[in-house]
């Protein structure tokens, strides 16, 4: 199975007032992140990763109601993600994709308040995901610039007879 790269390309901070300004239905949907205090990860962790891929950022984003919260606790912001490439791929095939990065950033960054799919992917996105590169543009957060599908699926959960160089016989190249 070939290496399938998805870029992201990031944008933010932005306050939580803004979010509105997602609301393209041509163009706003991807992935978002919220950052903000926590008791224990401090005044500005990486809280949410969650994903916009059947409705725009703005709408998905409002749904999320940390105003509240920001009246209560702190400041929050945001961060989007909007997928990139050569050409704009199908709804279907976007969606899918959105999906994947958002269950591969989850998994490989586990965020504070993120309660399903931290653990491991499912078995479904986890064959899909075994060959997947996410790279992450711009402004980005804390995010790592790259998240590879092969650290983070099962593909080595069962590796074959590995060990540490210099633990086994070395195969030497005869010189002539």
């Amino acid at each position: 199975m070939a290496t399938k790269i998805i870029h992201a390309q990031w944008e933010g901070p932005f306050p939580l007032t803004e979010a509105n300004r997602f609301s393209d239905e041509a163009r706003d949907y991807g992935v978002y992140q919220f950052y903000g205090p926590h008791v224990v990860y401090g005044k500005n962790a990486l809280l949410y990763i969650g994903k916009a891929s059947r409705q725009t950022l703005a709408k998905r984003i409002s749904q999320e109601k940390w105003e509240y919260w920001e009246s209560a606790q702190g400041q929050y912001h945001f961060h989007i993600g909007r997928l990139a490439g050569s050409m704009t791929p199908t709804k279907p095939e976007w969606n899918r994709q959105i999906d994947l990065v958002e269950t591969l950033l989850i998994v490989s960054h586990s965020p504070a308040l993120n309660r399903t799919g931290v653990e491991s992917l499912t078995e479904a996105a986890d064959r899909e995901a075994k060959n997947l590169h996410v790279l992450n543009w711009g402004e980005c957060g804390a995010l790592l610039p790259e998240v590879s599908g092969l650290r983070w699926s099962s593909r080595f959960d069962d590796p074959p007879r590995y060990a540490s160089y210099g633990n086994h016989e070395c195969k030497r190249l005869r010189e002539r």
